[in-house]
C-alpha cells in the first residue's frame, strides 16, 4: 500500500486482478457541503478483469475505469477536484492523456462540477445522459447524449432516471462492476436515490428495480463505500422493498 499526500489521502489497494484508489466519504445525500472525517481504505473486489480506481473527494467519488494504458473516468466532482483526479491517475500510472472517455452519470454538480476544468485537458469523449446535457457546462465542448443500452468502452449504459430525468449508470457485464452515480448510494446501508434531491421518485425507485436485474457483484455509488461483497443480494433487498 502507499500513501500519496496530495490535496487529499489517497489510498492505494490492489487486490486480484483489481485495484483500487478508496478513501470513503461519510456525508448522505446529493449536495454541495464538504464535511471532514478520517479516511479508511476498503479492499477492492477479488477475480474481475478490469481495474477500477476510486478517487474519493470527502463527499462523493469520482471512479476511475482503467483498460491498460487506457482509461475511463466516470463523474468528475465539484469544480477544482481536477487535481485530486490528476493525483488518481498518477497512482495508476497514468496521466490525461490516458483519458478515452469521461462519462456523467448526472448533471449535479457534485458530480458534473469538475468537468469544464477537466474538459480541456482530455482529447477524450464526453457524454452524459441525454436529458441532462444541456444542463452540464463542457466548456465549451460536444457532450455526447447517451440513452439506455448504448455501449461506451465496453461498458453499458443504464438509463436510471429518477435522480435526475437522464441519470445513467455504468455497467461492465464481464466483471459485474457496477457505477451507480446517485442511483443507488451506501453510507447507512444501500439505499436509493436520497429523496430530497430527487426529481420523480417513482422513476428512481424503478431504476432500482431495473439495476436489481443485473448480474452485479460490485456497486461503486456517488456516496458512501464500495459494495464489494454481497452486492447483487444487497440490491435485490432494496428493490424488494420499494
Amino acid at each position: 500500500m502507499s500513501d500519496l499526500r496530495l490535496n487529499r489521502r489517497l489510498l492505494l489497494t490492489g487486490g486480484s486482478g483489481v485495484l483500487g484508489v478508496t478513501v470513503l466519504n461519510t456525508v448522505t445525500g446529493c449536495s454541495s457541503a464538504d464535511p471532514t472525517g478520517t479516511p479508511s481504505a476498503a479492499a477492492p473486489p477479488p477475480g474481475l478483469t478490469g481495474d477500477w480506481r476510486r478517487v474519493d473527494l470527502s463527499f462523493v467519488s469520482v471512479y476511475l475505469l482503467v483498460r491498460g494504458k487506457e482509461v475511463a473516468v466516470v463523474d468528475t466532482g465539484t469544480p477544482g477536484s481536477e487535481t485530486s483526479v490528476e493525483a488518481g491517475l498518477k497512482a495508476a500510472g497514468l496521466g490525461w492523456d490516458s483519458v478515452r472517455h469521461v462519462i456523467l452519470t448526472h448533471q449535479h454538480q457534485d458530480h458534473a462540477g469538475g468537468l469544464a476544468a477537466i474538459a480541456p485537458l482530455v482529447g477524450a469523449t464526453l457524454s452524459a445522459g441525454a436529458a441532462d446535457v444541456a444542463a452540464i457546462d463542457a466548456a465549451g465542448k460536444t457532450l455526447t447524449p447517451l440513452k439506455d443500452g448504448d455501449e461506451v468502452f465496453g461498458l453499458q449504459i443504464i438509463g436510471t432516471p429518477g435522480h435526475t430525468l437522464g441519470h445513467v449508470s455504468i455497467f461492465e457485464p464481464g466483471t459485474g462492476v457496477l457505477v451507480t452515480g446517485d442511483a443507488l448510494r451506501n453510507q447507512n446501508g444501500l439505499e436509493g436515490s436520497a429523496p430530497q434531491y430527487t426529481a420523480d421518485a417513482t422513476l428512481a425507485a424503478a431504476s432500482v428495480k431495473k439495476l436489481a436485474g443485473l448480474e452485479v457483484k460490485t456497486i461503486l455509488p456517488g456516496h458512501g463505500e464500495p459494495l464489494t461483497t454481497g452486492a447483487k443480494e444487497a440490491l435485490q433487498k432494496l428493490a424488494a422493498s420499494l
